[in-house]
């Protein structure tokens, strides 16, 4: 499977992608995004992304987006990276599975994107987190 990575620009200061987290978090949510990812291509998930969020939010370390073709296309995909999860131990909190317009699956360190195409071109998740953000000014 191809899996492409966005990079990110993070504040000065902030960890980058070659610079990782070291410690048992990190190693947990790598072996997290292993899993799902392999879930995604043996579900025939499309365009898989791997963003990046360390130093950008404390939400997670990771977001994976992916596509699927059609509705019962997210809701298999979802299914099967949810099932990936369970078998790890994970448990995650899942949105969206009936509608299967758009599935958001919160693993805590990683979090999960599947929508059908048009849902995903419309919310652009990868402009909103992989583009070069401004700096935040302090104001005294």
């Amino acid at each position: 499977m191809r899996v492409a990575t966005l990079s990110t620009s993070v504040h000065p200061g902030a960890e980058t992608r070659s610079q990782p987290k070291i410690g048992a978090n990190a190693s947990l949510s790598g072996s997290i995004v292993h899993n799902v990812l392999n879930a995604l291509d043996d579900s025939k998930a499309e365009d898989v992304i791997s963003i990046d969020l360390r130093g950008k939010t404390a939400l997670a370390d990771e977001m994976i987006i992916a596509t699927g073709r059609s509705t019962v296309h997210v809701g298999a995909i979802a299914d099967k990276a949810i099932r990936a999860l369970k078998d790890a131990g994970v448990t995650a909190r899942v949105e969206g599975l009936p509608q299967c317009d758009w599935v958001l699956i919160d693993a805590g360190d990683v979090i999960i994107h599947v929508f059908r195409p048009e849902v995903r071109q419309f919310y652009n998740l990868e402009k909103m987190w992989g583009g070069d953000r401004p700096v935040e000014m302090r104001l005294v």
